[in-house]
């Protein structure tokens, strides 16, 4: 049995995508939080350290960084270490170049906060156009 849940906002930027979430409550720095050689996360303080985010549908709170974004993240697609999609609580216009640049899924500011309503493990569908993110949650039968 799964139980399906509708995020909605205004436009996002790149293709549409799929895949397996995983959630932080934390912000997101390509430069300071992540490993583009290998798609883990690096910073030791961060909660999410030693896991791969790699073709993942990543949920933060918010963007960090500055200009090296942009290459970073077109780097990452070069590599196969990019995350799927990014959903972030807010983000930042760097954030939202880079995933231009490299045409990877980035959506901000949904209805609701996809920070309660995604859990890591759940099946995510980004359609970034139509601002739209479906979330599906398989439920035990207990």
């Amino acid at each position: 049995m799964t139980e399906t849940t509708v995020l909605r906002g205004h436009p996002g930027v790149g293709p549409n995508a799929e895949g397996v979430a995983l959630v932080c409550d934390e912000g997101f720095s390509a430069r300071y939080d992540y490993d583009r050689y290998t798609g883990v996360i690096s910073r030791e303080t961060h909660p999410l350290f030693g896991q791969s985010i790699a073709g993942k549908i990543v949920v933060f709170r918010t963007s960090k960084g500055g200009v090296a974004t942009s290459w970073m993240m077109l780097d990452m697609v070069a590599r196969g270490t990019c995350p799927a999609g990014f959903i972030f609580g807010r983000t930042n216009p760097v954030m939202v170049q880079g995933a231009v640049l490299a045409d990877v899924a980035l959506m901000h500011e949904l209805e609701p906060d996809p920070l309660a309503a995604i859990r890591t493990g759940d099946s995510v569908r980004m359609r970034p156009a139509a601002g739209v993110v479906e979330v599906v949650r398989k439920l035990s039968n207990g």
